[in-house]
This record gives structure tokens, C-alpha cells and sequence, in this order.
């Protein structure tokens, strides 16, 4: 019987620490965003996603993918959060597919976080003049010499301001990079966002191998974005056309322990301040505090299980 009451305590310690993920930067905690999630088989048994509103041209293959837009002239489609995204600091990670047999091919794909949501329109099939973030795998050259296609890149949109198709956002352009190979890719392609307010704002790429994550920009104290906007990705196709396919989105609520102002407490760093740094001594604090949750775990099961004990004996005397 106790080992019965000590294994459920242990348990339940376990399901306590996967409540909180611990980032290699041991001062950075996560906590899953359930509401701006999404896996297969994406709908309920309502043909509905809880959680997001799709539109337009997409299409949705609960075993596969949601297609944004198929290898077909002049499809848009979109989807967004049904309900805003409000954490302070988040990160996105978005595993995509962009897919085609033709050798001309066009024109992308877009992450949103903007106030505005399922509005239709010439930027990658969303509105143009948003307000907001925008993020825009690109895949068409119009006009941008010297650049290689894919192209990558951040746009802060005020509501007022237009992206300029002409020169491919280079007006408007935060930062961006290349990234060659990133059209049928033989491995899962996926984008990774990380934004801290007024701290930094970092895009990171998967296209080349497994596990292999490429810096596209690192930008410290960027642009403010609106404390509340809706997550969502649209993808548009003209004349050219290829598949534009979201696989998974995980999205995290990201906060920094220890009353820190910032995730790195080494303030003379230079280095961009979430990076991934090998574990130093700070590592055993992040140890010892989960072996002291497990203990007041354990113990308090245990307690709980001696007292109920105790109780069944009682009512057994009369």
C-alpha cells in the first residue's frame, strides 16, 4: 500500500514539472499557449478548430496538413487565432511546407501577429496597411538585385504604411535574410520566433538538416508590437504557383525567473541574450530545484496517503 501511495506522489510530481519547461538558458521558463496551438488532426468532430478560424482557398487534410493555398494560379488562403495572443513575451515555432513541380514558382507564404485577422488582400492574401508584424517567406523575385530567393523577412506594419510588391518589401524590410534550399526541402522546413518586448526579436530557419537551426536576424530592442493581435499565416499564389502547407504551430508563453529584467543575467554580454550557451554552474540551481519540488511532492502524497490511512482504520474500529 505504500508503495502504491509513493509512486502516486511521484507521479504527480512529474506531471508538476512538465507544467514548466526549463530553456538551456536555466533563468527562461516556457509555458505552452494551448489556445495558439495547433496539430493534427487539426478539427473537432465538428469539422471546427477550436482554437483557430480558417478562409478563403485553404484547405484542410486532418492527416496531413492545412493548405493555404494550392499549385494553382490565383488561390489565397488564410488562417488565424480565434483568440489574441496577449503574453508579453512568446515564442512560435511553426513546422511548414512550401511544395511544387513547376520551375517558376510564386508567391509565398506569411506569418501574421496583428490586430486585424481573416481580412483578405494583395500581401501574401492578407490586407495590406496592417497593423503589426509581419513575417514573409517570399519565393518570387520581382525586383531586388543581388538577392537570392527564398527570401526571409520581418516587416512592423503601423496601419498606415503599404508593402511594396514592386521591390519586394525592401522599402518597408526590418531585417531579413536568404534561405536557398528552403523550397522542397527534403527535411520538416519550420520557423522559429522569439520576441521579448523592447528586448529582442529572433527569427530562426530549419530547412537544411534536422536539428540545424539558422540565425536569419537577431534584432535587439525592436519595434514595439501591439500587446494584443491575433497569430495567423496566409499564403498567396498568382500567375506562378506552388502548395503553401502548415504542419504544426506550438506556441509558448516565455518569462525569465529570478526577477531578472532580461533572460541573460550577464549584463556586460554582448551576445543576443536567449542564446543557447553551454551550462555552466547555473545548471545545479535548475537541478536543485526540482529534486526540492519532487521532495515536497513526495511528501505531501505521502501524508495525504498515511492520513486517509489512518482515517480507514478508525471507521473499521466502529
Amino acid at each position: 500500500m505504500w508503495f502504491k501511495g509513493l509512486t502516486s506522489a511521484l507521479c504527480l510530481a512529474a506531471t508538476a514539472l512538465g507544467a514548466v519547461s526549463f530553456d538551456e538558458n536555466e533563468n527562461i521558463r516556457s509555458i505552452s499557449l494551448r489556445t495558439h496551438t495547433l496539430k493534427q488532426p487539426y478539427l473537432d468532430s465538428d469539422m471546427n478548430s477550436r482554437w483557430y478560424d480558417f478562409g478563403g482557398d485553404t484547405v484542410v487534410r486532418t492527416d496531413s496538413y492545412i493548405r493555404l493555398s494550392s499549385d494553382r494560379p490565383s488561390q489565397n488562403g488564410w488562417l488565424f487565432s480565434r483568440v489574441p495572443l496577449t503574453a508579453t513575451n512568446w515564442e512560435v515555432t511553426v513546422e511548414f511546407k512550401i511544395s511544387g513541380k513547376n520551375s517558376l514558382f510564386g508567391d509565398g507564404l506569411a506569418m501574421w501577429l496583428t490586430k486585424e485577422k481573416g481580412r483578405r488582400g494583395p500581401v501574401f492574401g492578407h490586407q495590406d496597411q496592417f497593423d503589426g508584424l509581419g513575417v514573409f517567406i517570399d519565393t518570387y523575385k520581382n525586383n531586388r538585385p543581388g538577392v537570392v530567393f527564398p527570401y526571409v523577412m520581418a516587416m512592423v506594419g503601423d496601419g498606415k504604411t503599404s508593402y511594396n510588391k514592386d521591390n519586394d518589401g525592401k522599402d518597408t524590410e526590418l531585417a531579413g535574410c536568404s534561405a536557398r534550399g528552403l523550397r522542397n526541402s527534403n527535411v520538416a522546413t519550420k520557423l522559429r520566433l522569439t520576441y521579448f518586448q523592447d528586448k529582442q526579436l529572433k527569427l530562426e530557419l530549419q530547412y537544411k538538416a534536422e536539428d540545424d537551426w539558422v540565425v536569419c536576424f537577431d534584432i535587439e530592442s525592436p519595434p514595439s508590437i501591439p500587446s494584443v493581435t491575433y497569430l495567423g499565416f496566409s499564403a498567396e499564389t498568382g500567375e506562378l504557383s506552388d502548395n503553401h502547407d502548415i504542419i504544426s504551430i506550438d506556441a509558448k508563453n516565455m518569462y525569465v525567473s529570478g526577477g531578472n529584467t532580461r533572460p541573460n543575467s550577464n549584463t556586460n554580454s554582448k551576445k543576443p541574450f536567449n542564446n543557447r550557451e553551454p551550462k555552466t554552474g547555473g545548471s545545479w540551481l535548475g537541478f536543485f530545484f526540482k529534486i526540492i519540488l519532487v521532495i515536497i511532492v513526495v511528501g505531501g502524497g505521502y501524508a495525504g496517503w498515511t492520513a486517509y490511512r489512518s482515517s480507514k482504520r478508525r471507521t473499521h474500529r466502529f
